[in-house]
């Protein structure tokens, strides 16, 4: 019963991250292209809650669908996007095609890999107390984990720097 609960949730959560996908690549609204990012992460925070990593779902849930994705829509405020939702332009007829051949052929090659050269089964990894992960961030990696917070602050930055640059532009048309 449980394993087909969780056969079940794994479809339900790849399901989410591909139709986010989807929804974030082809959307012509930035605000609609977000939203299918969201859904795309929720589905990655499943997948870890699946894999017994409630932890990793919780990071994945604050961090990439809170900070991250708060931080994308200021950007998208920022910018002043057309009331329409048009930001991407006219499409190109063969541009969706290139786009689903670009998606399709990836799934093709690992899934042929997959089930060709099936990887052996490894033991279920011993789990680490969270206090010991909180230290190994601190004590061991403390220059890895600031450059996390340097890099989400030059996005910061290059968010603002760039709605500065589409609000001079459009400006200057008016």
């Amino acid at each position: 019963m449980m394993e087909t609960l969780a056969k079940i949730a794994f479809a339900v959560y790849t399901l989410l991250i591909l139709g986010g996908g989807c929804i974030a690549v082809g959307a012509h609204s930035l605000v609609r292209a977000m939203v299918g990012l969201i859904s795309s992460l929720l589905g990655v925070a499943g997948m870890y809650m699946l894999m017994a990593a409630p932890f990793m779902a919780f990071m994945q849930i604050l961090i990439y669908v809170g900070a991250v994705c708060v931080l994308i829509f200021f950007a998208i405020m920022l910018t002043q996007a057309d009331d329409h939702g048009v930001e991407s332009g006219s499409r190109r007829p063969g541009k969706s095609a290139l786009a689903a051949l670009t998606f399709i052929t990836p799934v093709f090659l690992i899934g042929f890999i997959l089930v060709k050269f099936q990887p052996a089964s490894i033991n279920i990894p011993v789990e680490v107390p969270l206090v010991q992960i909180g230290k190994g961030l601190l004590e061991d990696y403390p220059v890895a984990f600031e450059l996390i917070s340097v890099v989400l602050l030059a996005a910061m930055a290059g968010a603002v720097l760039l709605a500065f640059e589409q609000k001079g532009k459009k400006g200057r048309k008016a």
